[in-house]
């Protein structure tokens, strides 16, 4: 059992190793192509809502106070709120909204 532990320590340990040296190895000159360029400026972005996303839904009590937050905090995003504007409000709207529910 153990020696199949550290079997996969290593193999993740490769696996993690291969997906960050290969592209630098590969890849030497400069990306000129406009989709890829575009697409890889918002991986990040993508990236931070996926994984954000379904936290979001399972921080709350319900999930209806967890959906009117996450409204609250894209209108007034959308709006041009600052981060602490956006997050005070998200967070009054899902403490009102649980306040009448339970």
């Amino acid at each position: 059992m153990k020696a199949d532990v550290i079997l996969y320590i290593v193999m993740m340990a490769v696996v993690t190793y291969l997906i960050r040296v290969l592209p630098l190895t590969l890849i030497r000159k400069e990306i000129k192509n406009t989709f890829i360029k575009s697409f890889l400026f918002y991986v990040p972005y993508v990236t931070l809502a996926v994984m954000i996303f379904p936290a979001i839904l399972d921080a709350t009590a319900s999930q209806l106070s967890a959906l009117l937050g996450f409204l609250v905090a894209i209108v007034l995003a959308y709006m041009g709120g600052s981060l602490f504007k956006v997050s005070i409000f998200s967070c009054l709207a899902v403490f009102i909204v649980e306040l009448f529910l339970y």
